[in-house]
């Protein structure tokens, strides 16, 4: 990837941070950790990965997307607005009564959205079905997904994972974020899950280990998964909660928690500074 990419990536990316952030604070509720560090993972997805083309959000053979940790809408809806299937203004409408645009992510009324989610496991089981049906019907699409490092307590998620396998769905690629925390804190302690690693391959998965912050390995982490064969993919991606944010930066406290007029200035203000500083390399 040469320089100019993976600049506009990042200032991509620091915009859809900016609007997230902006969409808590005005709805004064919502998930912006999680939310945060996802971020590069899902810009690097819409913006260089996944064929999609904003006019024909419906197309059959598109690639779809799943996220699977349906909370961090917060991430999901500024990425498809600066890709341009719905107007950037649309997002004042986050969580209003007035509005279709769902704390969970909702597809009815927003394009670009494969599927509502918000009960955490379904999201990823609705991807292998995906997977499943491309398979079955002999499509080249490829279904991606992001689930949640605390996601992966939930039971059904390795009932997943255990299909997957067994139907060999080379076209489906999963992203882990991996960002240690969780609402009642660190995954750790509230219900650990590693070595993450081991246990997917103990599943049939081909996993590959990443750094979700960094736009070049995180691309060629995507373009492994493409020339993988007989197994679904599932890449690790070592994450920051709150990342962009100073104060909302690994700290559990910020999972689902909305900031004040004086947070919200801060977190403006540190975010705008990355866009300008990015914008003049």
């Amino acid at each position: 990837m040469d320089t100019s990419t993976r600049n506009s990536l990042a200032i991509t990316a620091a915009k859809a941070r900016l609007l997230g952030v902006e969409m808590v604070y005005r709805a004064q509720s919502g998930h912006p950790g999680g939310s945060l560090s996802c971020m590069d993972v899902l810009t690097e997805l819409y913006f260089r990965v996944m064929k999609v083309d904003p006019k024909d959000p419906k197309n059959p053979d598109r690639d779809r997307f799943v996220m699977s940790k349906g909370h961090c809408s917060p991430a999901v809806y500024p990425v498809l607005a600066l890709r341009g299937f719905f107007p950037v203004e649309n997002l004042k409408m986050f969580r209003s009564i007035d509005g279709h645009m769902s704390g969970h992510v909702e597809m009815k009324y927003n394009p670009g959205v494969d599927m509502s989610t918000g009960s955490l496991g379904q999201g990823v089981s609705t991807a292998v079905g995906m997977a499943l049906a491309g398979k079955v019907a002999k499509k080249d699409y490829r279904v991606y997904a992001i689930l949640g490092d605390g996601e992966l307590a939930e039971g059904q998620v390795w009932e997943a994972m255990m299909s997957a396998a067994k139907y060999k769905l080379d076209n489906l690629c999963i992203t882990v974020d991996v960002n240690g925390l969780q609402i009642d804190g660190p995954t750790a302690e509230v219900m650990p899950t590693e070595p993450l690693d081991k246990k997917f391959e103990a599943f049939g998965w081909h996993v590959v280990k990443v750094d979700g912050h960094d736009f070049d390995a995180i691309e060629d982490a995507f373009n492994e998964a493409k020339n993988v064969k007989g197994q679904p993919t599932v890449l690790l991606a070592k994450t920051v909660k709150g990342k962009g944010v100073s104060y909302m930066e690994n700290n559990a406290g910020w999972h689902g928690k909305a900031p004040n007029d004086e947070q919200f200035a801060q977190a403006k203000a540190e975010l705008e500074a990355q866009i300008k500083e990015l914008e003049g390399k």
